[in-house]
């Protein structure tokens, strides 16, 4: 007999190429991860100190499946990503030690409610509601790290109704995903079934209902999301 005095939630999961799902504990997500999107939302691109934030692990959205246009909103923006998933985590990681935590990568996308986040920003005051909506994290298949030859370089693009906005490499994130990893182990306790975004490049903009979003990220796979 279960001692839930509720039926427990559903696990929150992302499907694996080739079969099987992934199941998520936690999001975290890195702020300001590229020079030019710095300098876009107005901030200075050298090499501060990563911060993060998070968004609950039911807010994925898999299958491709449409993307429901948040309440509260009148300008909604795409973030393109590079997802990593944990497969073991630990305290005070080594950099060295910190590629041999990842499970494997996939495609995403942080929505943002840009105009909440603005309007947090000049109130001094959280972002949860910006970021971590219902939805808000369409993510793609997630590709076993040991399938991928190098996966801390390559392409990363975003096509809104075929019209490419956002485009850069791996390779010019300031955090390396095995800095990130290491810097945020200090923070907090990581574990098996994490998930991290590791930043969006320049190019972000808003989505109105109807807009088909199409991302890609070399080597790793694709992230699709209608708007509706």
């Amino acid at each position: 007999m279960s001692a839930f005095v509720i039926p427990a939630p559903a696990i929150a999961a992302v499907p694996v190429a080739g079969g099987g799902s992934f199941p998520v504990r936690r999001i975290f997500c890195v702020g300001r991860n590229y020079a030019a999107h710095a300098r876009e939302m107005g901030h200075d691109p050298d090499r501060e100190a990563p911060f993060f934030f998070c968004k609950p692990s039911d807010s994925i959205l898999t299958g491709g499946r449409d993307m429901p246009y948040p309440t509260m909103c009148n300008d909604l923006h795409h973030e393109m990503e590079l997802v990593v998933a944990l497969g073991s985590g630990g305290c005070d990681i080594a950099e060295a030690d910190a590629l041999a935590k990842v499970w494997g990568y996939a495609a995403g996308l942080d929505m943002t409610r840009r105009d909440l986040q603005n309007e947090a920003k000049k109130a001094g005051r959280p972002w949860d509601m910006a970021k971590g909506f219902d939805c808000s994290a369409p993510i793609g298949e997630l590709v076993p790290a040991a399938a991928l030859a190098d996966p801390t370089k390559g392409k990363i693009e975003l096509k809104v109704n075929g019209v490419v906005r956002q485009t850069s490499d791996l390779s010019t994130l300031i955090w390396s995903i095995a800095e990130t990893i290491s810097y945020l182990s200090r923070l907090v306790r990581l574990e098996a079934g994490d998930l991290i975004f590791s930043g969006t490049p320049e190019g972000v903009a808003a989505v109105k209902r109807g807009d088909l979003m199409e991302g890609f990220v070399e080597h790793v796979g694709t992230v699709t999301a209608r708007v509706v």
